[in-house]
């Protein structure tokens, strides 16, 4: 017997699928509830969202077709013809969606689109670089600015485009313009050029200098205009249009990895933790982004307290004949994580080995032995790190601070503190590293407005709070001191609850 159409029970079956973050079953139940209801904006919109979120381009289409002419049609909207069009090389269908993005909060993009879609009719991009330097936003003229150095490259003049591109370093680029600018490179010829661009030790960097080439079509440009847009939103709570822009760049060129590991983070923080491993399936192991995508994997199990899952595949990794300090330094941090700190500190001490003149590899190794409770190992990696970095105020502070909690050489602890608060006078817990380091030595004079200021300005740190109750208890002020503890209770681990109801009872422990 066939099934009965519903449209209202699919639509809310999808919408507590897309709840629940299952893709796969929301995208059947819009799909369903979309056909039955054809003009239905509300319906047309969670799909359009949802076909997005899962690849499937007609759907979106579909939905699209609905809300174009809807009041407080999503800024967005335009953004699949125009990938649909640089896909196809259709330059007046990419005018047309660019036209239509005019009209949005996306009209930051228009000139450097405008500009890659007068290069692909033969023409010059100038006048609409030029156009984003009068009356734009800063947002649209420096992705103007950079489409422009990109261009140079397209057409030759590398030293001129090379030029912009340091230029735009110099003031904050992000890297995906050295990466876009080295794939032009290589793919116009210019094989040095590309790989002084990629200089670092990423291992993402390090396989593009292997030779990653692209050719300046429209799709490549509009697909790494999208993906670079999207990227400046990694951090912001926007996760549809984040996946709006991945997506889409991905239609324009489905090559651009890096776009599909944005889209994979971007799926990831909207709990669709299926979709996102399952984008991260498609990024070949031959790509450049290969170990990136591994990482990115790793990533959204953990976030998914998916521990076992993330801890097994960076172990996989880690143990490759050929994985080097990235890979040891995941599975490391995974290890920290878990609580293991012991086997963490075995792959932390391969890093600092491997790269010995590294402060902060010899800085996490000896934190990791401190936390496994081998305090003279711990010391002594400690020491290899400020030896490194006498500046380094994180390096100061990890080794003042545990010297003074265990009383040892208290005053050159406190030698190293002062230097660290002096470097960065507004870090709270620097600061209370100090307060605390002077009150054991005896000057709870001192230490109390360190440690009073740190607490203001991190008052959800439950060791600041701890500190400063106990610097109140020494001082007699037993009412503030036991307030002080009830606020580190509320923030503090579930293992330090007993030690602190002992404190509020009763007092700290003799010292």
């Amino acid at each position: 017997m066939a099934r009965r159409a519903d449209p209202v029970a699919d639509y809310m079956q999808a919408r507590v699928a897309d709840a629940d973050g299952d893709v796969t079953t929301a995208i059947a139940g819009y799909a369903r509830a979309l056909a039955a209801r054809p003009a239905d904006a509300t319906v047309a919109l969670r799909a359009y969202r949802e076909a997005l979120a899962a690849g499937d381009i007609p759907l979106a289409t579909r939905a699209a077709a609905v809300l174009r002419d809807q009041p407080g049609a999503p800024a967005d909207l335009a953004l699949l013809p125009l990938a649909l069009a640089a896909a196809r090389n259709d330059a007046a269908g990419a005018e047309a969606a660019t036209q239509s993005l005019a009209r949005t909060p996306l009209s930051v993009m228009v000139p450097a689109l405008r500009a890659w879609i007068a290069y692909s009719r033969g023409g010059n991009p100038s006048a609409p670089i030029i156009a984003a330097n009068v009356g734009s936003t800063p947002v649209a003229q420096r992705l103007a600015a950079e489409t422009a150095a990109l261009l140079q490259i397209a057409m030759g003049d590398v030293q001129g485009g090379l030029r912009g591109v340091q230029a735009l370093r110099e003031t904050g680029s992000p890297v995906d313009l050295r990466l876009s600018a080295a794939q032009l490179l290589f793919g116009t010829g210019h094989p040095d050029e590309a790989r002084a661009l990629l200089a670092g030790d990423d291992p993402a960097l390090a396989a593009l200098r292997q030779g990653s080439p692209a050719k300046p079509t429209l799709a490549y440009g509009v697909s790494r205009l999208l993906a670079r847009v999207a990227g400046d939103l990694v951090d912001q709570d926007v996760a549809p249009l984040s996946i709006a822009l991945t997506r889409t760049a991905l239609v324009a060129s489905p090559a651009n990895d890096r776009a599909r590991l944005l889209l994979a983070q971007a799926l990831a923080g909207e709990d669709a933790t299926d979709q996102a491993l399952a984008t991260l399936d498609a990024v070949p192991a031959s790509s450049p982004f290969a170990s990136t995508a591994i990482a990115a994997r790793i990533s959204i199990l953990a976030r998914a307290d998916r521990t076992a899952d993330a801890l097994a595949l960076a172990r996989r990794d880690a143990e490759r004949a050929d994985a080097g300090p990235a890979a040891w330094q995941l599975y490391a941090d995974q290890l920290t994580t878990a609580g293991n700190n012991a086997e963490a500190a075995r792959w932390y001490r391969r890093i600092a080995e491997a790269q010995p003149a590294a402060w902060n590899a010899w800085l996490q190794y000896g934190g990791a032995l401190e936390q496994a409770g081998d305090w003279p190992a711990a010391r002594a990696a400690l020491k290899k790190a400020v030896a490194l970095a006498p500046a380094e105020p994180l390096a100061l502070n990890y080794l003042g601070y545990a010297q003074a909690e265990r009383r040892v050489d208290v005053p050159a602890s406190i030698a190293m503190l002062q230097r660290a608060h002096a470097a960065k006078p507004d870090d709270a817990s620097i600061a209370d590293s100090l307060g605390w380091a002077l009150f054991v030595n005896g000057d709870t004079a001192r230490a109390l407005p360190l440690i009073e200021r740190a607490a203001e300005a991190e008052p959800t740190n439950a060791e600041i709070a701890e500190h400063l109750g106990d610097v109140y208890w020494a001082l007699g002020r037993r009412y503030e001191a036991r307030y002080a503890w009830r606020a580190a209770a509320l923030t503090a681990p579930a293992q330090d609850a007993a030690a602190l109801a002992t404190r509020i009872a009763q007092g700290p422990p003799a010292r």
